[in-house]
């Protein structure tokens, strides 16, 4: 297909948004690549700001940008300028667990005008006669309806959404989100921010890392602008503040944070903070910090569990426009067990091998995508194995879980092992009944309905039953 004639500088081009123009572009675009690759590298582009001719797309990842960057921006720049004329220029808002800074890709402009790629990094203005323009940094892209629920957030995930319906007006404040890499707490924070302003329960709100705040302390401290600092960040409704831990070792900014945080405090302003262990466990952090992090709810995040990332990967995949096969997902699923953002990737990678190589969407590709990108595939969990592992947790004989006794400290290890035999290997439940002591199916069944049921009512047997899909899963 030729692609329609570039606007003339006298054409009279009627107002329109950027929505309008990008989807002027799609349509250009989806006759001049495969379906596939249109799904994939398009479709899940959001289309931000049109400023005159200058139109700006954000994309879900530097990855994403890199892919376009190399394998289309020739077709990108000739559409964008049919649609918008030759002086039309292309900018990009990669989203990122931290967005700023955002990276921006090369203007696309006519090709001898094209820019180097360079970094972008919006700083908040710290001017008085700026004070009412907030930049609040939020991701549209994260929120509740596509931030997945599981036993593994579920706590963090429902304070989130009570501080975003009533900011400042609970009990949870502060409200920090603690948990290891890549398991979600960037995402909600910024759902957290994204509903309160979408409802207009907070008009200012603004979302930092730890590290930006320190690097725009220190600039308003050589240029002279501390008071307008202060000023800015105690004027916001909701403060959210990424990765709290690296304020360790950082005295003067702790200092000047700690003086924020009591002045929104006692206004009854929102703060929320996230860090990747709890408060009592930070390092290098002033004591009357720690003691004001700990004054209000602390929720964390853990691994998800087999079927979360199962529903991780569904969504992710239709947000793509794509239905993964059943036992595709759950290869993936069972094989990145730690890790969502290691998740996605894979994901991510699949559909650009997919696309690239005119693969089929199977088990075979996602096996040579996980080598890559997770460098080995974890051999298959066995029973043997589970039992084995929860038996050393317990302090148990292995031959016990097997054997016909009623102990109450082997029925608790039985039943457990069972539960996670069902949860983590294929196994039928006559196969994991078999392989205690000949027991049938309903035996299987009633020791899962046990386990689970003692998991709701007793917090320190719930912690227990994670810990040992923790060290199951992670050395499997």
């Amino acid at each position: 297909m030729t692609l329609p004639l570039p606007v003339s500088e006298h054409t009279i081009i009627p107002a329109r948004t950027a929505s309008e123009v990008w989807q002027q572009c799609l349509n250009i675009l989806k006759d001049q690549v495969s379906t596939l690759s249109f799904k994939t590298w398009f479709q899940p582009v959001t289309p931000v700001r049109l400023a005159g001719k200058d139109l700006t797309i954000q994309v879900p990842s530097q990855f994403f940008y890199d892919w376009l960057e190399e394998h289309y921006n020739a077709l990108i720049r000739d559409t964008i300028m049919a649609v918008l004329g030759e002086d039309a220029r292309l900018f990009y808002a990669i989203s990122a667990d931290n967005p700023e800074p955002a990276s921006a890709a090369p203007e696309i402009a006519p090709p001898q005008a094209v820019e180097q790629h360079r970094p972008f990094a919006p700083h908040v203005a710290l001017r008085s006669e700026n004070m009412l323009a907030v930049r609040d940094n939020l991701n549209p892209r994260y929120t509740f309806d596509n931030f997945i629920k599981g036993d593994c957030n579920q706590l963090a995930r429902a304070a989130a959404m009570a501080v975003a319906n009533n900011p400042g007006g609970t009990s949870f404040n502060p409200l920090v989100v603690y948990g290891g890499t890549g398991l979600g707490k960037t995402h909600l924070m910024h759902a957290l921010g994204n509903h309160a302003l979408a409802t207009g329960k907070a008009k200012r709100v603004i979302y930092v890392s730890s590290e930006k705040f320190t690097v725009d302390f220190v600039e308003a401290i050589q240029s002279d602008t501390l008071a307008e600092f202060s000023q800015f960040y105690r004027s916001m409704d909701l403060l959210i503040v990424d990765d709290i831990q690296f304020f360790a070792g950082k005295e003067k900014t702790q200092d000047n944070f700690f003086h924020t945080f009591n002045a929104l405090q006692q206004m009854g302003k929102q703060i929320v903070l996230s860090s990747d262990v709890p408060p009592k466990e930070l390092k290098g952090l002033d004591d009357r910090l720690i003691s004001r992090f700990q004054c209000g709810l602390t929720a964390d995040i853990q691994a998800p569990d087999l079927e979360t990332r199962i529903a991780i990967l569904q969504k992710k995949s239709q947000e793509n426009g794509l239905e993964l096969p059943q036992d595709v997902l759950e290869f993936i699923a069972a094989n990145v067990t730690n890790n969502i953002r290691e998740l996605e990737g894979c994901l991510i990678s699949m559909l650009a091998r997919a696309s690239l190589e005119s693969r089929e969407l199977t088990i075979d590709l996602a096996k040579d995508v996980l080598r890559i990108v997770v460098h080995e595939l974890r051999a298959p969990l066995t029973i043997e194995e589970i039992q084995r592992k929860v038996c050393e947790y317990y302090d148990l004989p292995v031959d016990l879980v097997r054997a016909k006794t009623r102990k109450q400290e082997v029925v608790v290890a039985r039943q457990t092992a069972m539960f996670l035999a069902k949860e983590l290997t294929n196994s039928s439940l006559k196969t994991i009944g078999l392989h205690f002591g000949g027991r049938d199916h309903s035996t299987v069944i009633h020791a899962c309905q046990a386990v689970e049921e003692n998991a709701k009512r007793d917090d320190a047997f719930r912690q227990q039953l994670e810990r040992l899909r923790k060290r199951i899963t992670m050395n499997a």
